[in-house]
C-alpha cells in the first residue's frame, strides 16, 4: 500500500490483476491515476493491490466476529478483523474509487471477490436495516475482458463483472459510478494487436472518467 503526502481529496486504487505490466486493466489504471493527480495536484492517491495482499476467504471465525457488536470483541475478533478494518478505512477515506480487473469466466478475480467481502460490512458500509452508508463518493470501474459485452454485442447478457461491481457499490451506497469497459483483449493476447494500439483506443474515456 502506497499513500501520497497530502490527505485531501483522496483516491482509492483497488488492482485485481496478476499480470503486472502486461496487464490490460493496470495500464488502464496507470493512465487514470496520471490524468487523476493531474486534475488533483493536491490529492493523494492509495493503492490497494490484492494480487500481492493475500486477502483471507470469509471464514467461520471472520463470520462470528463480524456480525459481533464491537465492543464486544475479544482480542482473537479484533485480530480477526484487522485486515477487514483497514480495508474500510481505505474506502471510507477515499473520495474516489477505482477498480481496476480483468474477468475471469465472466466475472471478477476471487480476490477483488475477497475484498469485497471485506468491506461490505454491517455498521461500517451498511446500517441496521441494510441501507448503504458510503455516501458522496465517485467510483470508476476499469475493466479489462476478453469478449465484447458492450451495448449492441451478442453476448451483452454476459456481462457480469460490471453488473456486480455496479450492484455492490450501489449496495453500500455509491451510485455515481462510471465504467470503462476494455473489451476484446484477447486480440491482444493472440498477438493479433499490439497492446499499446489496443489501449490507446481507451484513452479518452479513461481520461474522462478521470478528470471529471
Amino acid at each position: 500500500m502506497t499513500i501520497t503526502s497530502n490527505p485531501t481529496p483522496t483516491l482509492l486504487l483497488v488492482q485485481a490483476s496478476p499480470r503486472g505490466e502486461h496487464s490490460i486493466s493496470r495500464n488502464l489504471a496507470s493512465t487514470f491515476v496520471a490524468q487523476w493527480q493531474a486534475t488533483h495536484p493536491g490529492g493523494s492517491v492509495v493503492q490497494r493491490d490484492l494480487a500481492a495482499t493475500a486477502l483471507p476467504y470469509v471464514t467461520a471465525p471472520w463470520l462470528g466476529a463480524s456480525l459481533t457488536p464491537a465492543d464486544q470483541h475479544t482480542p482473537a475478533m479484533k485480530a480477526e478483523l484487522q485486515l477487514s478494518d483497514a480495508l474500510v478505512a481505505e474506502l471510507l477515506a477515499a473520495d474516489h474509487i477505482a477498480i481496476s480487473t480483468p474477468v475471469y469466466n465472466y466475472n471478477v478475480p476471487a480476490h477483488l471477490k475477497a475484498w469485497v467481502d471485506h468491506i461490505v460490512r454491517k455498521g461500517l458500509t451498511l446500517g441496521a436495516t441494510g441501507e448503504g452508508l458510503v455516501r458522496g463518493k465517485r467510483a470508476t470501474l476499469l475493466i479489462a475482458s476478453g469478449g465484447v459485452y458492450t451495448e449492441g454485442s451478442p453476448i451483452r447478457e454476459r456481462d457480469i463483472a460490471s453488473t456486480y461491481l455496479r450492484l455492490i457499490l450501489k449496495v453500500i451506497g455509491m451510485e455515481d459510478v462510471t465504467v470503462v469497459a476494455a473489451g476484446g483483449t484477447k486480440a491482444v493476447d493472440l498477438g493479433q494487436q499490439p497492446r499499446g494500439e489496443f489501449l490507446q483506443g481507451f484513452v479518452p474515456a479513461v481520461v474522462q472518467a478521470a478528470a471529471a
